[in-house]
């Protein structure tokens, strides 16, 4: 189990994953600095906005959780393909939230008035090396299935 690359490969994904969650994801500054974190979102009236943000502290996690179990089912290659695709997928969806949320913020300000700068968080760079993570973490997944897949036909 732990000799294997896939495992270094998945628990990286898991512990980008979980430190980005901690990280501003995106920051405006106008009169005051607002920014966008999975934990410390600034609170504005737009539900939109409201609703990305949160789905944003669910997807993080999630992603972290299932590229962590996906290491612990080394016997169950299939499931742990799923798992990686699934991680995959959560990481797709907590980089549109952030940005959906990062769009309406920036659109609230711009409603207003004010002139404001904005650019991505440390957060935001945190997770970007988590996909290419996850598919070399899958491509070493796939390796081990033709292994033993060419060792049950001896």
């Amino acid at each position: 189990m732990l000799a294997r690359i896939q495992t270094l490969y998945l628990f990286l994904a898991a512990l980008l994953a979980t430190s980005s969650m901690f990280f501003p994801f995106w920051s405006f500054s106008s009169d005051h600095l607002f920014i966008i974190s999975d934990f410390g979102a600034s609170r504005l009236a737009d539900t939109t906005y409201t609703i990305a943000c949160f789905t944003g502290t669910v997807f993080s996690p999630l992603s972290a959780t299932f590229a962590l179990a996906a290491i612990f089912l080394y016997k169950n290659r299939s499931l742990q393909t799923k798992l990686i695709l699934a991680a995959m997928a959560l990481f797709s969806l907590d980089l549109f939230s952030g940005l959906t949320a990062a769009h309406f913020m920036n659109q609230h300000f711009l409603a207003l008035g004010s002139t404001l700068s904005h650019s991505p968080g440390s957060g935001f760079y945190i997770m970007l090396p988590e996909p290419v993570l996850l598919f070399l973490g899958m491509k070493g997944v796939k390796k081990d299935e033709k292994i033993a897949t060419a060792y049950k036909r001896l």
